[in-house]
């Protein structure tokens, strides 16, 4: 009976040890020493101090989202304002640079003051109205409201990027806010080209739909300005573009007057895709939700003759005349190759970036260093791991083996377990394995000198072992159990490399208490089978 169990622990642990190898290597397409090392590159990804790639820290322009939530508000309050019959002269913002929540509103008539009031108050609940300068009125979006607003512009920034570089194909990227400063993104990219990364994370892709305020195109905005009596309209803007169409033959940088406001944005769209026209040059098809294409549909359909613009990242692609009402698609052309109209897709498919953002820090790891950490992280994993062998068969004589075994193995299943989970090993999480491998001679250690001390009370060899094995449990349970959960908050609240670290160490420990407690104890058992009654434990 007795040997009908240790079989079957014994086929338990070949069984582990078969699973987490397969996690480590997979099937490797060749069987020799290049083939292993390629299949183990693989199985485990590593981090960017292993590996190499780019280091950034963005900074988001979060006044850009502000700016678009209250050209929304400018756009809905004339719309409600004409709706309610309240007279007023111009709805604009008086300092959208600095102050982009503030909105004025001039013109007002002393009798429809109080319906402007009960107006704003009705359906603006997130603006103060107040009095301003020259007889107008000023509508502030509230402070709590601002920084949501910043807020989310973060988020949906970190996630909008994260959709782009997933789309890139890179493995385990770092992507999260940035602790140290206000409204900041660090980033993290292993493995990748920095030139193209850097573009497609940086390039907000803010695709604009706008209609045309004056459908004459100038050269230059003095004389865009002179045109108009050296002031721009208030709900007009200024915005640069290359020549267009039949416009070709003109100058290659144009001024386009445009609405402050746009038809439809990046946030309505729905869906984008890579296409060709019929002479094989590359374009892009956009389709817009059902809340965008109504709206498209309705401005188109109104504006029949009129001209309207497509702005990508605040600079005009496309100014044509509306010849018809149109739906809920459009598409993008103009000087693109295969992979920037794929990567341009990718941009408008994923969302527009809330806010534009600029690039506070940059460092390109070289894959040098990464193969200097990984020579020196291996080195100085096997070294300290070879001298703790050494170590525990000297001292602990013939179970020295048993420990070393048993160190093995749990070396095995935890770069199974990162094989198999797809997690990033970095330098710290190398310090982790080591670290285990500490652990584990801890166990060991208290595990053999119970069983020493009970062998000195006089016990038999097997109740030796049983007794050090069951009287040590609770000490190794607790030692493991205080650092997993030291190792569990640093997963938590811990940010790349230190998270990385605390991974590797939280089921290294748990690999660890199987290998002590339950591999060891099979090999103790094995071998007290093949001793004579009475003969002595090496140990």
């Amino acid at each position: 009976m007795m040997q009908r169990n240790l079989l079957g622990k014994t086929a338990f642990i070949v069984a582990v040890l078969l699973i987490f190898v397969y996690g480590i290597f997979g099937i490797p397409q060749k069987w020799n020493g290049e083939g292993l090392k390629q299949a183990l590159l693989e199985r485990i990804h590593l981090g960017l101090d292993l590996k190499g790639g780019t280091h950034l820290i963005l900074q988001v322009m979060v006044n850009d989202a502000v700016n678009a939530d209250s050209d929304v508000a400018i756009e809905r309050l004339k719309e409600s304002l004409s709706k309610n019959n309240v007279a007023y002269g111009e709805i604009y913002k008086p300092d959208p640079a600095n102050h982009p929540e503030q909105i004025a509103v001039k013109g007002v008539p002393a009798d429809a003051i109080a319906n402007l009031r009960n107006n704003v108050l009705a359906s603006y609940p997130q603006y103060d109205i107040s009095t301003g300068a020259d007889n107008s009125y000023l509508l502030t979006l509230k402070s709590t409201r601002v920084s949501e607003i910043k807020q989310q512009a973060v988020t949906q920034a970190i996630e909008t990027i994260r959709q782009r570089v997933d789309a890139l194909g890179v493995s385990e990227p770092l992507i999260e806010e940035h602790g140290l400063g206000n409204y900041q993104i660090v980033i993290q990219l292993p493995g990748v080209d920095p030139d193209r990364a850097i573009t497609l994370i940086k390039s907000t892709a803010m695709l604009e739909v706008r209609g045309a305020i004056d459908q004459r195109v100038y050269p230059s905005e003095q004389e865009a300005l002179q045109a108009h009596n050296g002031v721009m309209p208030p709900n007009a803007v200024m915005i640069h573009g290359s020549s267009i169409g039949a416009r070709d033959t003109g100058p290659k940088d144009l001024v386009y007057v445009l609405s402050r406001s746009s038809v439809v944005t990046g946030r309505d769209i729905r869906d984008a895709e890579t296409s060709t026209k019929d002479t094989g040059a590359p374009i892009v098809n956009f389709y817009l939700t059902n809340d965008g294409g109504e709206r498209f549909k309705a401005f188109t359909g109104a504006h029949v003759g009129d001209y309207l613009a497509i702005v990508l990242d605040n600079r005009v692609v496309e100014f044509a005349t509306i010849k018809s009402e149109i739906g809920d698609s459009g598409l993008i052309e103009g000087g693109f190759t295969a992979e920037t109209a794929k990567d341009l897709s990718i941009k408008l498919r994923s969302g527009a970036l809330p806010a534009g953002i600029q690039i506070l820090q940059k460092e390109i790891v070289g894959p040098s260093l990464g193969v200097d950490s990984i020579r020196q992280g291996v080195t100085a994993a096997v070294i300290g791991m070879s001298v703790v062998m050494l170590f525990m068969l000297i001292y602990y004589r013939f179970s020295g083996i048993n420990a070393d075994l048993a160190l093995i193995l749990n070396l095995v299943i935890l770069l199974g377990f990162l094989g198999f989970s797809g997690a990033t090993l970095t330098l710290p999480g190398i310090a982790g394995v080591i670290l285990t491998i500490g652990m584990g001679v801890d166990s060991n250690v208290l595990i053999f000198e119970r069983i020493r001390e009970e062998l000195r009370n006089g016990k038999t060899p097997a109740a030796a072992v049983d007794q050090g094995f069951g009287k040590s449990w609770l000490t190794i349970i607790d030692t493991h159990v205080t650092t997993i959960v030291s190792a569990f908050i640093l997963i938590i609240f811990g940010t790349g490399p230190v998270r990385g670290f605390a991974i590797t160490l939280c089921f290294g420990l748990l690999a660890n208490i199987f290998t002590a407690v339950f591999v060891s104890r099979v090999i103790f058992d094995a071998g007290l089978q093949r001793k004579e009654r009475g003969e002595a434990l090496s140990i």
